[in-house]
């Protein structure tokens, strides 16, 4: 009789036991031995769980059982519990394989085809299918307790934070501590993303800043965006949120979810943190669509309806002889929906440009924006001052680093030829650092406080004014983007939004502005 053999284990500390794959299939081959049986082919499965069929080898197995003419006539398992822990799993791929003439023998449970052999060896699956579910729910118990008292699940800690270990009564838990060679940079990641900066901006930055991860790699758009929804750098404990079901419990279920605020040494406050959750929201391409930047209506993505709330949208009446902004709703659903007239593109976006210079580009007005660029130009400076605290601590790690190489080098411990790409991996990253350390040096000895003259600032605003009227569409759309949030059509009045306050009186508040609509037509 020709046989497959089949082991598996389902984690590392199964393998530890006595059911190890070596042992299974030491155990097996003895049986194939004292029944003179040959052994067709060995198919092993390592850290896979038996509740599901889903496992590399076992496919494998199977696929082999369907053909013909068929390769074995029996499958060997140490115990029934190695084949399938899923009692529906078991029932269909026993069947299948009895129509082929291939049985399952268990080395350990003595079975046979009787009625009562075969009404055993349905209990012995129960059981296994009982206890396998049993285990998994005293392990997320066991996980959930551990993360309700505020300790550490396993895995590796978010940038910023490193593990420490605390010891709470026989047993080492696991907490969070600040790293404090990169909780700098956390920090600053959330200061340039609220200071206006995008994820692309805030990772050329650091890359070309050649300040790496904690990995040591570059920096990409996903780590930052990781970064920015992370609430752990807030202080916050939140545990199973979006865990993957590995054990067959509702992961998602609020009931499973741990959160403890203020568990950790905080990166971030709160009000930070919550600002840039509604800043991400705003810049989301679910709220803009990536069509409004390509538009050729200037408004795409500012301006909305008074009725209805939603936006006014580009659109042609008579072969595109004429242009309009309309409300998307009413263009969708009707009239019996939304009633917004319609809005002429001209009119509304020379009304719009012409509010921007009365009320933005003025002198005045630009002189409190050179105030505020010699303010930023201060920060400035004391960004490269941090920036260079980090690089400082880094550099020192990774001399420390080769120091410990050499080291071992001297001893005789490891040969040159181990310890060499390292070394020049290193010296690498050494030169990099230094090289980007002298760029920093070199920034703040030049950033000085630059003072405007008059006349300066007077050409400046012919410049901006003559930019706003007669630039490239995508430059007047960023320019607009720049000065206005939002534009709010409510018959008979317009509701201008604008990101800087205003120093007129005709403002209801600080940065809006209520006009009349006849003033545009």
């Amino acid at each position: 009789m020709k046989v497959a053999l089949y082991a598996r284990v389902s984690s590392e500390r199964q393998a530890e036991k006595d059911l190890s794959i070596s042992s299974q299939l030491k155990a097996m081959r003895k049986y194939t031995y004292e029944h003179n049986s040959d052994v067709y082919k060995e198919f092993v499965d390592e850290a896979e769980s038996a509740r599901t069929a889903n496992r590399p080898s076992f496919q494998k197995m199977i696929a082999l059982a369907k053909q013909k003419p068929k390769f074995f006539d029996a499958i060997l398992v140490w115990k029934l519990s190695r084949f399938a822990r899923n009692r529906e799993d078991s029932i269909i791929y026993k069947a299948l394989l009895r129509r082929r003439g291939i049985s399952v023998i268990s080395i350990n449970e003595k079975l046979d085809d009787s009625p009562s052999g075969k009404m055993l060896e349905g209990i012995i699956e129960v059981m296994d299918e009982f206890y396998s579910a049993n285990l998994a729910q005293d392990t997320m118990r066991g996980l959930k307790e551990n993360a309700s008292r505020g300790f550490r699940n396993g895995g590796v800690p978010p940038m910023g934070y490193k593990t420490k270990k605390v010891v709470i009564g026989a047993n080492k838990k696991s907490i969070l501590d600040i790293d404090k060679n990169f909780s700098p940079i956390i920090q600053r990641i959330f200061n340039m993303f609220i200071s206006g900066l995008g994820a692309k901006e805030i990772v050329n930055k650091l890359n070309a800043e050649g300040i790496k991860t904690n990995k040591g790699k570059n920096w990409s758009k996903n780590v930052i965006y990781y970064i920015l929804k992370n609430e752990v750098y807030t202080g916050t404990l939140v545990w199973n949120r979006k865990a993957k079901n590995q054990y067959k419990v509702n992961s998602n279920n609020a009931n499973e979810v741990i959160r403890i605020e203020n568990k950790y040494p905080a990166l971030i406050g709160k009000k930070t943190f919550f600002d840039v959750q509604s800043l991400l929201k705003e810049r989301s391409p679910k709220i803009t669509s990536p069509r409004t930047i390509s538009s050729k209506y200037l408004l795409s993505g500012l301006v909305f309806c008074g009725n209805c709330g939603s936006k006014m949208v580009g659109c042609a009446a008579k072969s595109s002889q004429h242009f309009y902004y309309a409300c998307n709703i009413y263009c969708k659903k009707g009239k019996s929906i939304c009633n917004a007239k319609l809005l002429n593109k001209n009119k509304l976006e020379t009304f719009i440009i012409n509010r921007i210079k009365a009320n933005i580009l003025t002198k005045k007005n630009l002189e409190e924006l050179v105030k505020l660029t010699n303010k930023e130009l201060v920060q400035n400076k004391t960004e490269y001052k941090n920036q260079l605290d980090v690089l400082d601590r880094q550099l020192a790690d990774l001399i420390k680093r080769r120091g410990k190489l050499y080291n071992v080098l001297e001893t005789g411990k490891l040969d040159i030829e181990y310890l060499a790409p390292r070394i020049k991996e290193l010296k690498s990253q050494i030169d990099i650092l230094k090289e980007k350390r002298m760029e920093i040096i070199e920034n703040i000895k030049t950033t000085e406080i630059k003072t405007l003259k008059s006349s300066e600032i007077k050409e400046y605003v012919s410049d901006l004014k003559n930019l706003l009227s007669n630039g490239t569409i995508i430059e007047q759309k960023s320019f607009i983007k720049s000065f206005i949030k939002r534009i709010e059509i409510n018959l008979p009045k317009v509701i201008i939004d604008y990101t800087v306050p205003l120093k007129i009186k005709k403002a209801e508040h600080p940065t809006k502005e209520v006009l009349p609509l006849e003033l545009f037509g």
